[in-house]
């Protein structure tokens, strides 16, 4: 669904976004989807790859990219460790291992604008809390741009927007829009309703919708 920024177009350093040129854009932003993909390659490769080319990766940064991405517990476990072959013709990963790999890539290039959407849809409560703790160590180097359905993945940013049919309807922090009662506080009760039933072993289902930013500079 488009959101065309007509009045209040993105800018950096006073410069209209609509206006980068295609190679600054992909130099700045990296985004990173639900749905992830693979190459046939090593882990490290996999992450590696998002440096594009333009230098050779130091194993000792790809293991402190991963740290931040919270894939460095896994990967340590694997058979190869960061040498494991994955993809088609190597080791199979769930889907929240692929999630965490696919933003290590993202971070591995350090880019402006990161972009994540919904990027830990796959990945368990705590581990999301682990990496929303590394993305907020670096604060001042990036703005980070998370859209999601969970509110525990906004819920620390420093400006939430509730999304509804494309239209953003509340706007504010976690702690104003809980306060102001409307529908991202509806939705954060259900949710915390959810977490509360599978703690105590229930499995049930929740739809939501909304979108937030957090703005780290």
């Amino acid at each position: 669904m488009p959101l065309l920024a007509e009045h209040a177009p993105v800018q950096r350093h006073g410069v209209d976004a609509r206006a980068w040129p295609l190679k600054t854009l992909r130099e700045e932003v990296s985004v990173v989807a639900q749905d992830t993909f693979l190459f046939s390659d090593t882990i490290g490769g996999n992450i590696g790859f998002g440096l594009g080319g333009r230098q050779t990766p130091d194993p000792e940064y790809i293991r402190r990219i991963a740290f931040i991405a919270g894939a460095d517990d896994f990967i340590e476990r694997m058979p190869e460790g960061y040498d494991t072959v994955v993809g088609e013709r190597g080791v199979g990963l769930s889907g929240g291992q692929k999630q965490r790999l696919s933003l290590a890539r993202a971070i591995a290039d350090d880019p402006s604008i990161l972009i994540m959407d919904d990027t830990t849809s796959a990945v368990d409560m705590e581990t999301e809390v682990k990496i929303q703790q590394h993305l907020a160590d670096l604060e001042g180097t990036k703005t980070i741009v998370t859209i999601a359905h969970r509110i525990s993945s906004v819920k620390d940013c420093d400006l939430i927007l509730m999304l509804e049919h494309g239209r953003i309807v509340e706007r504010g922090t976690h702690e104003e829009l809980v306060a102001a009662h409307g529908r991202y506080w509806q939705i954060y009760r259900k949710q915390l309703g959810l977490q509360s039933s599978q703690s105590q072993g229930y499995t049930q289902a929740s739809e939501t919708a909304g979108g937030a930013t957090d703005k780290t500079n």
